[in-house]
């Protein structure tokens, strides 16, 4: 599924090394990386997003929510190869199922795109990915990990709806609300995305959990939004996360009644002929 070798020394058969795409003097992987970024109005922001992004990465997946600030063509000048997503929907979740849709690499990396995300940091996540991991999910709880943009409402909140999920999924997760995350993107067949809005990334934590995924966090530093204003509303935004679970969690106890009302399976024993 994955590979990861040193990178070939001087005098070597390059030929034995062809599709290895190096990330540092001592890794190289052969998985192409696609990244995807959810957009609306974020010309301003993009700039700084773009820069961050290491150069080895495979493709960048620009989601469009009908921008109407020349989002698209700064996207284009920064990225030349940059493939742009009309986004027809409406919420975050419903551009990052697009964007997914789109991706063509093996393993797929969520940015946002109002700078609050640093790039530099796809290196850790592809890195336990290629060690092993199915869904390498980002931390601002997690040992090195932080954050600039948490108010102690939000903190709050955060912290107990996470406690909720660990609870009732066995999950043990440090961060719940956070976008940023990798993945393979097998991925994808296992935990069927429905649902539009900032809660897709409390669904996805759900349902790799419930899939049997192996999971590692990742700590991660989130930033300031550098321009504009966010569109998150703790307390509206927070009740729409409480759904989610509370729906997951019903989903599961219907499941587990059903398995437990099926028949057993009929062996042919008892038989008379």
């Amino acid at each position: 599924m994955s590979s990861v070798v040193r990178p070939p020394s001087s005098g070597s058969d390059p030929s034995l090394h062809a599709g290895y795409r190096p990330i540092s003097s001592h890794l190289a992987i052969t998985p192409p990386v696609s990244v995807v970024i959810p957009a609306m109005n974020e010309a301003e922001n993009l700039p700084y997003v773009f820069k961050s992004l290491p150069g080895w990465i495979h493709e960048v997946v620009l989601v469009d929510g009908n921008s109407t600030d020349g989002t698209v063509d700064v996207a284009r000048s920064l990225w030349p190869e940059v493939k742009v997503v009309d986004q027809h929907g409406k919420g975050k979740g419903d551009a990052l199922i697009a964007g997914f849709e789109a991706c063509s690499g093996d393993i797929i990396v969520m940015v946002d795109a109002d700078g609050s995300a640093d790039g530099n940091e796809i290196v850790s996540y592809v890195s336990a990915l290629v060690s092993g991991a199915d869904f390498a999910k980002g931390s601002r709880f997690a040992n090195g990990g932080g954050t600039d943009d948490m108010t102690f409402i939000r903190k709050l909140g955060n912290r107990a709806l996470c406690a909720v999920v660990n609870r009732k999924f066995g999950a043990r997760y440090t961060d719940l609300c956070y976008g940023y995350n990798a993945f393979w993107r097998h991925c994808l067949d296992k935990i069927d995305l429905d649902c539009t809005g900032f809660e897709v990334e409390t669904l996805m934590n759900i349902r790799v959990v419930k899939a049997g995924l192996k999971v590692q966090e990742i700590p991660s530093h989130e930033y300031l939004r550098i321009h504009g204003t966010s569109n998150l509303r703790a307390v509206r935004d927070g009740l729409r996360v409480l759904k989610v679970i509370l729906a997951e969690r019903s989903n599961r106890r219907d499941l587990r009644r059903r398995t437990n009302r099926s028949p057993l399976p009929h062996t042919g024993r008892g038989e008379v002929s």
